[in-house]
């Protein structure tokens, strides 16, 4: 009697899945925390929250780090019992309905895009410097840039995990880099010794140091710079499906990244106010954006450990803003599949690949990432343009789009677990957290809206300008697309929203818009 072996192969493609068990909780911080930018986040946030509120900059950050972690508690529970590749569309649509759920993931993915599209033309203007700095040959931002896009488009084609460990080597580059400058001031004991100041909350509000250099304080941009450096913290849910514990691993990547990087944060702004010194680091942020140097940052690499470290950070802005861009673009990829798995898109876009990605919506992403960074290449294509307009314009309205629909989903687990999930109400983690956390986006939503035009330092145009109408147009587009599957297609719309590998009967696909 003759037996047959086990097939050796890999079972076959199936469309509107990903990839399971295929990231450990190390893959996930690191796709995580490589969308914050932790060395773009420094080089470039420090200084604008310094311009706000001078010296105080690391208790901006500190401030910052308690509103999102009371915001994470109502998250994670929630995370919880909602296990998705649509994150905050899968959220918005338990808590507050179908309707909101889909004008949110449309609103989120567009707003995923925008930033992958920023951060694409912010390598690009680091690439070109960094090379003609290096080499004296001198090419456009703009072919940097198209060839950035074609390596992201490259890795989202294959295995997750491949794109998760090219995103953890760029990472543990950039953090070493940074407390390799921070230990070098800390033991050389800066410009001025050692001061609590740094860390006063209330002077953020009206710091001697900024109205000295400046004339004035902007609290409101301090805040925002800090708000504005935890981008892309929240990403742990839509990397559950491809978790081997996503229970688990979305509750520690997600506490694990924003404390973890608040603590980083703070570190590395207190080091560098306390590098230049106090009234120094305000003067010294004065001087960059007068353009003595490209940042604050590099002459303090040169003094305190020399200058092969300015030669490395320059190298880790490409790098780092790849990797953030590349964080950013999967994100996208996983919210147009989502949508696209539900009937919200073209169904096509639940398509994956033979090594179980996203593939159609990955290429999908590279195509409307690559015109809106044409639209802006087009409109200017000098290297300049690459950070000034695309890089700085952009991640306004992409912040802006994200922290409304942070907002909402505050409201969506408060409701959520006052309704469905009655067996898990808790007035602090369920009730507390979110609505203070809520206050806290709301108010950083303000302070983006009133400080557009400095923070873009582009007073009457027209992107900065119409700037907060853009988010509620494409909320509002997504609304009316729920409320059309509503109308002409109601077995569509039942499922919206409700695919969860929690939901055993909402499980196959299929099933989901049946």
């Amino acid at each position: 009697m003759t037996t047959t072996a086990p097939p050796t192969t890999s079972p076959p493609q199936q469309d509107g899945r990903l990839a399971g068990n295929a990231l450990g909780l190390p893959s996930v911080l690191f796709c995580i925390v490589t969308g914050a930018a932790p060395l773009t986040a420094m080089l470039f946030n420090v200084p604008v929250a310094v311009n706000g509120g001078g010296w105080a900059a690391p208790a901006a950050f500190g401030m910052a780090t308690v509103a999102l972690t009371i915001f994470s508690v109502g998250y994670i529970a929630m995370s919880r019992r909602v296990t998705s590749a649509g994150g905050f569309y899968t959220f918005v649509s338990r808590g507050l309905g179908r309707v909101v759920g889909v004008g949110s993931g449309l609103l989120i993915a567009l707003c995923y895009m925008i930033f992958a599209g920023a951060v694409i033309g912010v390598m690009g203007y680091f690439a070109a410097s960094t090379v003609e700095t290096f080499t004296g040959v001198a090419l456009p931002a703009w072919l940097y840039m198209a060839l950035g896009l074609a390596v992201m488009s490259t890795l989202a084609w294959f295995h997750i995990e491949l794109t998760a460990k090219v995103l953890g080597v760029m990472l543990v580059g950039e953090v070493v880099a940074l407390i390799v400058l921070a230990v070098a001031i800390f033991a050389q004991g800066g410009a001025e010794g050692f001061s609590a100041s740094p860390f006063d909350p209330t002077q953020v509000f009206s710091n001697s140091g900024a109205l000295q250099i400046f004339g004035t304080t902007a609290a409101g941009i301090a805040l925002f710079a800090a708000f504005w450096s935890w981008v892309g913290f929240e990403m742990a849910p839509n990397y559950a499906e491809e978790s081997r514990d996503p229970h688990r691993i979305a509750s520690i990547a997600t506490y694990g990244s924003v404390i973890g990087l608040g603590i980083f944060y703070m570190i590395v702004s207190y080091a560098f106010v306390t590098g230049w010194g106090l009234t120094g680091s305000v003067q010294a942020v004065s001087d960059q954006l007068n353009g003595t140097y490209a940042s604050a940052f590099y002459p303090l690499s040169d003094r305190f450990v020399g200058g092969w470290l300015t030669a490395v950070l320059e190298v880790l802005a490409v790098t780092s803003s790849f990797a953030c861009a590349m964080a950013f673009y999967n994100t996208a990829a996983r919210y147009l599949f989502a949508l696209g798995r539900e009937g919200v898109l073209p169904r096509v876009l639940s398509r994956t690949t033979r090594h179980h990605g996203p593939g159609t919506a990955a290429m999908t992403t590279t195509t409307l990432v690559g015109l809106y960074v044409l639209g802006f290449v087009l409109y200017d294509p000098s290297t300049e343009a690459a950070l000034t307009k695309l890089g700085t314009w952009s991640p306004l309205l992409g912040v802006l789009g994200i922290l409304a629909v942070q907002a909402l989903v505050c409201v969506a687990i408060v409701r959520y677990f006052l309704t469905t999930a009655r067996d898990g109400f808790h007035v602090v983690s369920t009730l507390l957290a979110p609505v203070v956390g809520c206050a806290a986006i709301v108010g950083a939503c303000y302070l983006l809206i009133d400080n557009r035009a400095e923070l873009a330092a582009a007073e009457g145009v027209p992107f900065i300008t119409l700037l907060p109408w853009v988010p509620a147009l494409i909320f509002v587009a997504g609304v009316v697309v729920a409320l059309v599957l509503r109308a002409r297609r109601p077995a569509v719309y039942a499922g919206l929203g409700h695919f969860s590998l929690t939901d055993p009967e909402l499980d196959a696909p299929e099933e989901v818009v049946a």
